[in-house]
């Protein structure tokens, strides 16, 4: 690895584009280092794990409406959509939108906390989108992906975004385009165009994540692809983007982020190095925002020394800052005491995710989330009970260098109505690399099962895991069929509704 310092210049100063963070971003996604097992096998996780969330949620209103959008757009030898039978095809741009909205919408798949956030897998449907149209095979997809998690990550561990209330879209957008660019095999010059035109185009503010959160939370990262379609499309025809758009005068850096006298580090891999760090990335066992995973498991833990939750005179949550202020008290947003919240809105609320796993003792992507559950007389009256601070040691920890000591959990302390006091803590969840259950290829496998149980057939289960599985041997018409379709009468059950497309 080696360290990029970057700053912002004045116009008169030059600048040459060989020091830009776009181009050395650019660089790094066309580089054609080598790519071990353990990335392949991970890479294989993930599109797994993108399908099982995507197949679950495909009968819900935002993918619904998406994927009507999708297939307004049909194209011969184009891409196939989530769910739709693999023979019809459609724009690459617009399978990446629908594709790319149902992988985001249960907020269910891979994760990756450092100073930003980020859910790499959001970079797979606009590659995949894009392999199926232009015919890649396998290899190909792979090199792709993996080069897209290796600038998502980057990007994330350098710069903070939410701090300047900037949405985590504007370092994904970047890592989608410098992924389809690697699996086009394009020059430097063009990759560089690209993506500073796909930053430049995705800046947005992190109201999507605040107060009543809206569907547009699981459309972002789909936009995003969309756009990084686009605009290599348009870089591949020659089409120059604003420049420098991280260090210029009026760039990015220096009106949306730490401003003119800001200074960032970020480390990339050196030419031929191998890129890794799709392996530092973690997947959900839960649906729900990341920072909830490990109190989830710690709820189910302390249930079984609570006889009685009308007995909880208070439950206080010691925590990161990240955790406290995005979906603990700290947010001070009062939706996410209202139960009759959006479910995206409850999704980033601890308070509310911490009541329901502690009297259920179990969590589920759709039960946990019903309006009866949150209108629950018990949990309305626990949940205003729950309340979060942030803890310097759970911030260090959420910080920490080395990935296997990094922690996204709390400690908690239930207090009883008769003084008696019931604390607990975890570090990691269960599912985490490092946590006391890590998540294995059998773990994804069984995920992709439970959450498509009933929507697809047996032998359509069967077909599309034989398929994955041998991801880096598949050939390019192999590739075109890399899609799960799900049961005739589970397609005909929605309906869809008009717009203009």
């Amino acid at each position: 690895m080696k360290e990029h310092k970057i700053r912002v210049y004045k116009s008169e100063e030059e600048l040459p584009k060989e020091n830009q963070l776009a181009y050395k971003l650019a660089r790094l996604a066309i580089d054609d280092a080598p790519i071990s097992t353990d990335v392949i096998d991970m890479v294989i996780n993930r599109i797994i794990d993108n399908a099982s969330v995507a197949i679950a949620s495909f009968a819900r209103n935002p993918v619904s409406n998406a994927r009507d959008q999708a297939t307004a757009h049909p194209r011969e030898n184009g891409a196939t959509v989530f769910g739709l039978p693999n023979k019809e095809k459609f724009h690459a741009e617009w399978a990446a939108w629908a594709n790319g909205t149902a992988v985001r919408e249960l907020d269910y798949h891979d994760t990756f906390l450092a100073a930003d956030y980020a859910h790499p897998g959001d970079t797979i449907p606009p590659i995949l989108a894009t392999a199926q149209q232009l015919n890649k095979n396998g290899s190909d997809l792979i090199k792709a992906i993996v080069s897209a998690y290796e600038i998502h990550v980057s990007l994330v561990k350098a710069i903070c975004l939410h701090e300047h209330k900037i949405d985590h879209i504007a370092h994904l957008c970047p890592a989608q385009t410098g992924g389809v660019a690697s699996l086009l095999k394009l020059d430097v010059d063009t990759v560089f165009q690209s993506i500073q035109q796909a930053l430049h185009l995705s800046i947005s503010t992190r109201q999507s994540r605040k107060g009543e959160i809206s569907s547009w939370k699981a459309y972002v990262p789909a936009h995003g692809g969309k756009q990084a379609i686009e605009a290599v499309d348009r870089a591949m025809r020659g089409e120059k983007s604003p420049s420098p758009i991280y260090e210029g005068e009026d760039s990015v850096i220096a009106w949306i982020l730490g401003g003119k006298d800001a200074n960032y580090s970020i480390y990339l891999p050196t030419d031929g190095e191998e890129k890794r760090s799709i392996l530092e990335t973690y997947t959900k066992e839960h649906s729900a925002e990341y920072q909830a995973q490990a109190l989830i498991d710690l709820a189910f833990k302390m249930k079984d020394k609570i006889s009685d939750s009308n007995q909880i005179k208070s439950i206080l949550i010691e925590t990161s800052h990240h955790t406290h202020n995005v979906i603990g008290t700290g947010a001070n947003d009062p939706q996410k005491f209202n139960p009759n919240a959006s479910r995206e809105t409850l999704d980033h609320s601890i308070m509310y995710i911490f009541s329901v796993a502690l009297e259920d003792g179990f969590w589920h992507h759709e039960k946990s989330y019903a309006p009866e559950r949150a209108n629950q007389e018990s949990t309305v009256k626990l949940w205003s009970k729950v309340s979060t601070i942030e803890d310097k040691r759970w911030t260090e920890l959420y910080h920490h260098e080395d990935p296997a000591k990094r922690s996204f959990g709390g400690k908690v302390i239930i207090e009883l109505e008769n003084g008696e006091k019931v604390i607990d803590e975890l570090e990691r969840a269960n599912a985490h690399p490092a946590g006391a259950k890590p998540f294995v290829r059998a773990n994804y496998i069984q995920k992709f099962d439970s959450l498509t149980s009933g929507i697809i057939e047996q032998t359509e289960r069967d077909r599309f895991i034989g398929l994955v599985e041998n991801l880096e041997n598949l050939s390019a018409d192999e590739i075109q069929q890399l899609n799960v379709q799900v049961k005739p009468e589970i397609l005909s059950s929605v309906k869809p509704k008009k717009g203009i497309f």
